[in-house]
């Protein structure tokens, strides 16, 4: 698509439970249009917090509660950026 620029993404913060679509599928993508970003997960949910969440998103490096400060959140994107 000419004329379209494309910029390069570190981190991406992503609710796992999105109101349509699905974050498995937006991480899907990310991977394969972005194959070094990163994604952190943040949810209201206790699914998958056992981990395996890792197992099943080659490309998640974080999983936070949705309620996590956001000063908190930003050290993390800070540091996978880096």
């Amino acid at each position: 698509m000419a004329g379209i620029q494309q910029y390069a993404v570190d981190v991406i913060v992503l609710d796992l439970m999105l109101d349509q679509g699905s974050a498995f599928a937006v991480a899907d993508f990310a991977s394969y249009r972005q194959p070094e970003a990163r994604v952190v997960f943040v949810t209201r949910s206790t699914f998958f917090s056992d981990g395996s969440i890792f197992s099943h998103i080659p490309n998640a490096c974080g999983f936070f509660r949705i309620d996590t400060p956001p000063e908190d959140l930003a050290a993390i994107v800070r540091h996978y950026a880096a």
